[in-house]
């Protein structure tokens, strides 16, 4: 048997319904090639590699769901789990090539769930807690998917429901999957089965799932990843990271999205043979716990979930010694709040740049503090090619800033059945267009300014609101700060600074806060032309500030 064999009763879909480059674009053989002969794509599955962590260590810990009883999974229960459920998933007629929409939160039915599909060789397409009727109706009808898989109530939402609603208007969705009670529905529980009869798993180069994309505007586009090139993004991770069969992850963001997932993420940590732990909700409160709890050594947060760690920090009675590294991803992370961070919560800090379409940047443990504070880190690969250009698609000089363009061996060719916008967010010889606007130090570490989007055109004068956001995050009473554009009729737009005061600092005054700015000797254009005092910022489903909304509320005043 073969590391990917699995048993069930169902035959297989053939997976060239799955037509590459329609379906999603892939590498053309050249590259291919090359990424082969190099050690990228080593001919890995997620499923096969399950099932050699499961025969190497089959009593390690894989996985902890502490909530709300502690449960354990150790490597070969997991991989038994995982047999089990895809033996009844293939029952029920889901197989090869299929879509399967997966919204769970950080719970064991999740990775249970995933590893199951791996090894039929269904695809997850992954949404988060957060998404709603627009979002998940547009992922079961855009993806065909035939099952949709959902909690029962989490965070007071009756996923049912929802999923009901959907299942009315998509045809396709033939199953709903419910972790906990299922009401009308299919209870998870009821699915698993034993085994019935062998059957091949996907191929290395073939997807493995779907994930979305991070934009904040729109409806998320699908991102198709292959077991090939995901899983050298893993091992690229778990190098830069240090992640070994030690290593202890907290998973505190939403496990299906990419940073949590893969950087080095849950996944990661398994492919070293180490222990990956779900956290049920993000704030110090639950995680500063389990950190003490479970020795934890290494986590993942983005900035805003960041800042009020470190601010938590000084006044936990919990003790978090045990705690070696935090990665900070999913947005830019300001320099004076990074400088912050570790000597607040007494461990490394290394900051993460990527994107769930391929390209990851990592400042690394022996860079000097000042590369791990000030850049956003450099690639994972010697085959991550970078360009930096102007608004021509022309290279900029050295150090300048500019839009980054990107290609190599983890970093996908094209979207999910979207070839009308492939066209316009990829170049013709496949750089993908990130819309991320940084420069280049000598070392090769990327220095983000923000996005492209986050350019304000202020009478022709360009404001980067990541600079000015830096710059009051300095000031002593500031905790988070957000810069936005407002339109106006003389300017085309002004500049609108959302801050979020610190508990317990003294009131500020609007004008108090430009005079800082202007202090620090930036060009007067910069100087915010608007300053509100607001409680929180709205968040995206993974915990990054939404200027989305944040820009739909400044137009509608």
């Amino acid at each position: 048997m073969t590391a990917d064999a699995l048993v069930s009763g169902a035959d297989a879909p053939d997976a060239d319904a799955l037509t590459p480059g329609v379906d999603a674009p892939t590498w053309p053989d050249d590259f291919a090639e090359r990424y082969r002969a190099a050690g990228h794509w080593r001919g890995e599955t997620f499923g096969g590699m399950l099932r050699e962590r499961a025969a190497a260590h089959p009593d390690r810990i894989a996985l902890v769901d502490p909530a709300p009883e502690r449960r354990t999974w150790t490597y070969r229960e997991l991989d038994e789990a995982a047999d089990r459920l895809a033996a009844g998933f293939a029952a029920r007629g889901i197989g090869r090539g299929d879509r399967v929409v997966v919204q769970l939160p950080n719970v064991g039915a999740f990775v249970e769930v995933v590893f199951a599909l791996f090894r039929i060789g269904a695809l997850p397409v992954y949404a988060l807690p957060a998404h709603r009727d627009t979002e998940i109706g547009h992922f079961c009808a855009f993806s065909e998917a035939v099952a949709y898989v959902v909690p029962d109530v989490h965070a007071g939402y009756d996923h049912r429901e929802l999923a009901a609603r959907v299942q009315a208007g998509t045809p396709s969705l033939k199953h709903v999957f419910v972790a906990g009670d299922p009401g009308a529905h299919t209870a998870l529980s009821e699915v698993p089965c034993e085994p019935t009869g062998p059957f091949a798993g996907p191929a290395p180069h073939e997807l493995a799932f779907l994930q979305l994309s991070g934009g904040t505007t729109g409806v998320s586009k699908l991102i198709p990843r292959t077991h090939d090139d995901y899983l050298y993004s893993l091992r690229g991770s778990n190098e830069i990271c240090g992640v070994d069969a030690d290593t202890r992850f907290l998973v505190v963001l939403p496990a299906a999205h990419n940073f949590p997932m893969s950087s080095p993420g849950w996944l990661g940590v398994l492919y070293a043979g180490g222990t990956a732990v779900l956290c049920p909700k993000p704030d110090p409160a639950t995680a500063f716990e389990l950190i003490e709890r479970e020795r934890i050594t290494m986590t993942g947060l983005v900035p805003p979930l960041a800042l009020v760690w470190t601010d938590a920090a000084a006044a936990t009675a919990h003790d978090l010694s045990s705690l070696e590294l935090i990665l900070v991803g999913g947005a830019k992370y300001s320099e004076q709040a990074a400088r912050r961070l570790e000597p607040a919560l007494d461990c490394r800090l290394m900051q993460v740049f990527g994107m769930a379409e391929g390209l990851v940047n990592y400042t690394r443990l022996d860079d000097d503090p000042e590369t791990v504070v000030t850049t956003q880190g450099r690639p994972i690969s010697p085959d991550d090619e970078i360009r930096i250009v102007d608004d021509a698609d022309q290279d900029v000089p050295e150090g300048a800033f500019g839009h980054l363009l990107t290609r190599g061996p983890y970093t996908i060719r094209g979207y999910w059945r979207a070839p009308e916008h492939n066209r316009s967010a990829f170049t013709e010889d496949g750089f993908y267009r990130t819309g991320d606007i940084v420069r280049r130090t000598p070392s090769g570490h990327l220095v983000v300014e923000g996005r492209a989007k986050d350019q304000i055109n202020r009478g022709g004068e360009k404001v980067a609101a990541e600079e000015i956001e830096n710059i009051i995050l300095a000031h002593p009473a500031v905790h988070d700060v957000s810069l936005v554009a407002v339109p106006d009729e003389y300017l085309g737009e002004r500049t609108l600074a959302y801050v979020i005061l610190r508990e317990g600092a003294e009131p500020l005054r609007s004008v108090a806060v430009k005079r800082f700015v202007r202090e620090r000797g930036v060009a007067a254009y910069k100087v915010p032309d608007l300053v509100e005092f607001v409680d929180a910022f709205p968040q995206t489903g993974i915990g990054k500030v939404s200027k989305k909304q944040l820009r739909s509320t400044a137009e509608r005043r």
